[in-house]
């Protein structure tokens, strides 16, 4: 109850930790327990954490834009590696 100012909020997180872990999500501590033990260690010790709605977004957000820059980086060296393999550039006429 230190790392989470109510009870419906520190079930709602540990539910949501242990379906993360259950889809393969990593744990944070190297334990023997199961599931829900374990993502009310992870959340005793800090480790996971809310976030408001705002906070989410915003991760949202930034991660779009990481894989927008990501893609674009990868579109410029297909071209550029097309480009290497057909000096031409593409522009041959046909007979």
């Amino acid at each position: 109850m230190r790392q989470v100012n109510n009870r419906f909020s520190l079930v709602h997180l540990a539910a949501k930790r242990v379906r993360q872990l259950r889809e393969g999500a990593l744990p944070y501590m190297d334990v023997k327990n199961k599931e829900v033990v374990l993502s009310l260690r992870e959340i005793a010790s800090g480790d996971v954490y809310p976030v408001s709605a705002d906070e989410a977004e915003k991760g949202r957000m930034e991660a779009e834009a990481q894989e927008r820059e990501r893609l674009a980086a990868l579109a410029a060296a297909q071209q550029e590696a097309a480009a290497l393999r057909d000096p031409s550039g593409g522009n041959e006429e046909e007979d």
